[in-house]
């Protein structure tokens, strides 16, 4: 499967209300990004970091929540459930193979990397790596909670983990960014 095939089975078309929701909430950022530079709070990195953030946030609970069918009510409150099922294949319970688990996990670390990245840069100053991976935990337990509510998939504390984390290395990553962009 390529790259391409990926986006579009991750991110299928959104309806009217979902584009006229995101474009509501686009404007309000992006007014806001206006205004806190206007006013000389922010620099204009900030405001551009800050909106890219945004627009990716957007993306990734739209991708994840908001454009999936509705179904049942899962969850799996078993902590490293993934990691266990991969390193002891006796026994499955997932319908995934122990290299699809392994790829989605690794898909699940990659996920929130960017917006890690983004967090320092947002800020314009450095931020401690436990900072990008408790913002990390906050966006993916907001996507995990959405999930489980609104019947969207998978809720799992696995996925809280492994974005969390992704986040952090996005974070590290995104230190070294910004202190290149200040030389």
């Amino acid at each position: 499967m390529d790259i391409f095939q990926i986006v579009n089975m991750y991110n299928p078309i959104w309806s009217e209300k979902e584009t006229i929701v995101i474009s509501i909430v686009l404007l309000l950022g992006f007014f806001c990004m206006v205004f806190l530079y206007w006013k000389g709070l922010i620099r204009l990195r900030q405001g551009i970091a800050g909106m890219l953030l945004l627009i990716y946030l957007l993306t990734v609970f739209g991708s994840t929540v908001f454009t999936r069918m509705p179904g049942e009510r899962k969850y799996q409150l078993e902590i490293f459930w993934s990691w266990k099922e991969i390193l002891n294949p006796i026994g499955r319970t997932s319908a995934l193979s122990p290299e699809g688990l392994f790829i989605e996990n690794i898909l699940n670390m990659i996920l929130l990397f960017p917006a890690g990245i983004l967090f320092p840069i947002t800020w314009n100053r450095k931020v401690r790596w436990w900072k990008g991976l408790v913002f990390g935990i906050i966006v993916s337990t907001g996507i995990e909670l959405l999930q489980l509510i609104l019947c969207r998939g998978l809720f799992e504390f696995d996925d809280i983990i492994h974005n969390g984390f992704g986040c952090m290395v996005g974070t590290v990553v995104g230190n070294k960014v910004l202190q290149l962009m200040k030389n």
